[in-house]
């Protein structure tokens, strides 16, 4: 009805409201542009804070960098009511910890907002998690350390806190948690991979792509690992999707840590494929990450066979797949002869020149390869798209000589985070090593 009546006419958003609004009234009682509303015309999203003592309760919108405040709330009309109907404080009985108790909100995260406490809830959530998990629903485990790690890069928590709260995953099983962890360690490790905090966060070799060589996560994955390990050796997959994304993560983190038992798998199913005139026995869901770990460990016969498959295959996932996995090597000579073929388009597709480079980029060796390779041939590289391909490269950049080598506004925010918690999180690895 509504495409029909506006047809070849123009309309705005209150029109689609009143439409929709006549359909809800048929069965229900939504004030449909009220819901609408705070969608279309507010930025962002808010974090509501929980004081679990004195049960006072209030919101703001949630930023990573509180300067931007002022502009969003005088630019944004009635943007102080996100969820609650007032921008003051609140205080509810409810939320008042009796006998210390945790108190836990946003219940299996059907709201859209992130939620923060005071210290003392905090602390007893994250021994909640270390002690029984499953108290705690799946998607809150998840939401909890998500929320963390986004609190602390906001400075409304401590870095440690949000460290803290992954020290229940040797026993998690669940993807959630697991892929919520992963997301949000890639900043540690893009952070500190070539600083001193480094060394007690690295296994035992360099780090090849974006995955964590963390020795602390080797540990924790451990048990991870070993529930999907029969069927990873054996190249099957779990019938679960979930369970299927959460084994691909398991591989990952586990052989991205030099987990012995990982990356003897995945080298001997590659190796296999190598030596078997052309029969691929390895799981289609598991070869993405199988065929990056395997060239990662390997030298330059495994990047060869990579790359004459690359150049054979007619299948285009494959190709996705092989592309990818050439730029997990860690040999600087083997990346170096990479970006050079991203010149030749009979090598590599102009399409597929910006995604090769920010793949090698992804790879802590070759980044600053990566960097100066953009800047060489800028005018080349540029015409697969100049922003995207400037943000990848330059994820890494956290020092002051970077700064000046690429001004960016996200580099100054990560000088400032390091130069703030880099400390701290140096401490707590060191500290979680010991124990």
């Amino acid at each position: 009805m509504y495409l029909s009546d506006f047809s070849y006419k123009n309309t705005d958003q209150n029109d689609l409201w009143k439409y929709i609004q006549k359909a809800e009234d048929e069965g229900g009682f939504t004030n449909v542009a009220k819901v609408m509303n705070t969608w279309t015309k507010q930025i962002g999203f808010p974090v509501i804070t929980i004081n679990t003592t004195s049960g006072e309760i209030y919101q703001k919108h949630f930023l990573f960098n509180d300067s931007s405040e002022s502009n969003f709330m005088s630019n944004t009309k009635d943007s102080s009511y996100f969820l609650l109907e007032t921008s003051d404080t609140m205080t509810k009985d409810e939320f008042i910890s009796k006998s210390g108790e945790w108190i836990l909100a946003n219940i299996n995260c059907t709201g859209y907002y992130r939620v923060n406490y005071n210290p003392e809830n905090w602390e007893r959530l994250l021994t909640q998690l270390e002690t029984n998990p499953q108290r705690i629903p799946l998607m809150n485990r998840g939401q909890l350390v998500d929320d963390a790690f986004n609190l602390a890069r906001a400075k409304l928590i401590e870095v440690t806190l949000a460290l803290n709260s992954t020290r229940f995953l040797h026993d998690e099983r669940g993807y959630i948690p697991w892929a919520s962890t992963v997301k949000n360690l890639e900043y540690f490790v893009l952070m500190f991979d070539r600083s001193e905090v480094y060394g007690p966060m690295q296994a035992c070799a360099m780090n090849a792509s974006f995955s964590l060589r963390l020795a602390y996560l080797r540990e924790q994955v451990s048990g991870l690992y070993d529930f999907f390990r029969n069927d990873t050796d054996h190249s099957q997959v779990p019938k679960d999707h979930s369970a299927q994304h959460n084994q691909i993560i398991a591989i990952d983190v586990a052989c991205s840590n030099a987990l012995p038992e990982c990356l003897e798998m995945a080298t001997k199913m590659f190796a296999d494929w190598m030596s078997s005139n052309d029969t691929n026995s390895i799981h289609p869901n598991l070869r993405s990450v199988i065929y990056c770990q395997a060239v990662a460990a390997g030298g330059r016969e495994e990047w060869e066979f990579a790359w004459e498959r690359y150049q054979s295959s007619v299948d285009t996932s494959e190709k996705e797949q092989l592309r990818e996995a050439l730029s997990c090597t860690k040999q600087i000579w083997l990346l170096n002869r990479y970006l050079e073929y991203t010149l030749n388009p009979e090598k590599i597709r102009l399409m597929d020149v910006g995604s090769t480079i920010l793949s090698v980029a992804d790879n802590v060796a070759g980044q600053a390869l990566a960097w100066n390779f953009v800047r060489a041939h800028w005018d080349y590289v540029s015409r697969t798209g100049p922003a995207r391909l400037i943000e990848g490269v330059t994820r890494r950049f956290s020092t002051k000589f970077e700064l000046q080598e690429q001004a960016m506004e996200q580099t100054r925010v990560n000088i400032q985070w390091v130069g703030e918690n880099a400390d701290a999180v140096l401490e707590w690895f060191e500290n979680e090593a010991a124990r």
